[in-house]
């Protein structure tokens, strides 16, 4: 299939540690594309490097020279799963773009299922799955994560937040508006639509390697929701120290009372350093709060960006490879 074909799909998946999976997740994405005729020869395969430690860039090279429809982009630095999404965003070409992660857990046959969808009237179908194949840190981190994304951005009830997604170009136009550095693809996602729909599939074991999604970087998705797309923390940590400052006048009110009623006033060295250490904790949660919400403004205004992209292999020549490029 030739750049200047019109494309119909667009695949994104970001890579990290993946050398062994890559030629077998290309193998079954093509027999499953090419089964379905509006995408036969219409479709592209972009493959993000996330900056990963093996040999996975080779192999994505060695590919594109041996399918024209699969194209690479390589990160000098690693940028992180959603901040990947969004170089291969830039340079999508599909009327329809699929995400998935690069170790078969998501499986390529059922990408049909999440296009009819689409197909339907969707502008975003998320997969969900029956049952996960992660360790139970990931999986109570990510029913954790349902719950407060649901409070924070007011997800529907019901709608599983999933890597494995088809969603309409015009999403992923309007998605690639953002410019901050902070990258979360389903708050984005949440701020532009809720003609959302999710389909039941199967969740596999990983095809080669380990995972490299780490118990920090989760950590640091999670900020990024909490701080990027809400000031719901910030309202709880004001709420939170309006309640401490009134139990604290209410208690010196009783103080006072029991002063000139009983005479008696109870010495407790326990007492007052547990009240200090208490607010004091509160103080500094405050402050690193608010602290995050202004390290997150500078970077912004600073002009972070999202990825710097080292070399490209598969698109036409010429390709931008600018820092932090767009459409």
């Amino acid at each position: 299939m030739e750049n200047s074909e019109q494309v119909n799909l667009s695949v994104v998946i970001p890579v990290y540690g993946s050398e062994l999976v890559l030629a077998e997740l290309v193998a079954q994405l093509h027999t499953v594309l090419q089964a379905r005729v509006e995408l036969r020869g219409r479709y592209e395969l972009i493959f993000v490097c996330d900056n990963s430690p093996d040999k996975s860039w080779t192999v994505i090279e060695s590919l594109c020279e041996q399918y024209p429809w699969v194209r690479g982009i390589l990160l000098r630095m690693n940028a992180g799963q959603h901040n990947a999404l969004m170089a291969g965003f830039a340079k999508a070409k599909g009327k329809v773009v699929v995400t998935m992660d690069d170790d078969l857990q998501h499986a390529p046959s059922d990408i049909p299922a999440l296009l009819d969808q689409i197909e339907q009237g969707r502008d975003v179908s998320y997969a969900r799955f029956k049952k996960r194949k992660h360790a139970s840190w990931k999986i109570l981190g990510s029913r954790l994560n349902d719950i407060v994304a649901g409070y924070l951005m007011q997800k529907p009830r019901g709608l599983y937040l999933s890597p494995f997604r088809a969603m309409k170009a015009k999403i992923v136009a309007d998605i690639l508006r953002y410019q901050g550095p902070f990258v979360y693809v389903d708050g984005l996602i949440l701020s532009v639509t809720r003609n959302i729909a999710t389909v039941d599939v199967d969740h596999h074991d990983r095809y080669a390697g380990d995972s490299g999604y780490s118990f920090r970087k989760s950590v640091s998705l999670w900020l990024k929701m909490a701080t990027s797309f809400s000031i719901v923390p910030l309202r709880i940590t004001s709420f939170l120290g309006l309640s401490f400052a009134a139990f604290g006048f209410l208690l010196a009110l009783l103080l006072v009372v029991q002063k000139f009623t009983i005479n008696v006033m109870p010495v407790g060295w326990s007492s007052l350093i547990v009240a200090v250490l208490i607010l004091g904790g509160i103080q500094l949660v405050a402050l690193g709060m608010i602290g995050e919400y202004l390290g997150r403004v500078l970077l912004t205004l600073n002009s972070k960006p999202q990825y710097i992209v080292n070399e490209v292999a598969g698109f036409d020549a010429g390709v931008d490879r600018q820092m932090g490029m767009r459409p």
